[in-house]
């Protein structure tokens, strides 16, 4: 056969082989093994928990001791938010109970030495700004956890000045900011009690507040910049 015969192929290519395959969603949604990275990834991070970790031994090893209350007051404040409740470490009512009670004041106590550990976390600015101040304090008002954090410690505070003004017997309204605004609130309280024996007797009713307001700032902006890690999406290379 002299005839040519040409033979043509055709080559049908999936256009969408040719597009760079976008990678895989990541989802916002928060996960506890979210939680666990950010409360190891820094140095700052892992010496906390360390010290955590060295509180609760001295708690077991001499649990009537003054510094039985460290693992406590290192996680505070939301280790401080079962005291509301009418349960809890200490709960009498046999065996089972008082195991099932230690065992749930234990797994929160780690759940909030994590989400301490996870706000001191450093981590760089994707946007440097001008004034990292302001952008530092902004991170207590910007969100939502901050900011209920801020109207329940206001609440406590607004109570105690009641009390303490107004009312002809404050009794123990004082407890209520100082868990509220724990760790540092504490520091407030040591410092009002030489103004307490002053010949004014609101300055130590102002040293309290005034210190409970610092205290209560300094959790703020860590519930806030925690907020925003935990918020912010993932990005995988």
């Amino acid at each position: 056969m002299s005839a040519r015969v040409r033979r043509t192929t055709l080559v049908i290519t999936n256009p969408h082989r040719l597009q760079e395959r976008p990678s895989m969603p990541t989802s916002d949604r928060f996960r506890p093994r979210r939680l666990v990275a950010l409360a190891t990834d820094s140095l700052p991070a892992r010496a906390y928990l360390g010290l955590v970790a060295v509180g609760v031994a001295v708690l077991f090893l001499a649990p009537d001791s003054p510094y039985a209350m460290a693992p406590a007051l290192l996680t505070a404040p939301l280790s401080f938010l079962p005291v509301v409740l009418p349960f809890g470490a200490g709960t009498v009512g046999g065996g089972a109970a008082e195991a099932g009670a230690a065992v749930l004041w234990g797994g929160w106590l780690l759940l909030c030495a994590l989400v301490n550990a996870a706000a001191l976390a450093r981590r760089p600015d994707r946007t440097p700004s001008a004034r990292p101040r302001r952008t530092l304090l902004a991170a207590a008002v910007d969100n939502w956890p901050a900011r209920v954090y801020v109207a329940v410690v206001a609440a406590a505070l607004g109570t105690f000045l009641y009390a303490v003004l107004l009312s002809p017997d404050p009794g123990f309204a004082g407890i209520w900011p100082l868990l509220a605004a724990a760790p540092l609130s504490f520091l407030a309280a040591a410092a009002s009690a030489p103004a307490e024996y002053h010949s004014l007797p609101w300055l130590g009713t102002l040293v309290f507040s005034a210190g409970v307001v610092l205290a209560a700032l300094v959790n703020a902006v860590l519930i806030g910049r925690l907020a925003r890690r935990i918020g912010s999406t993932p990005t995988r290379g």
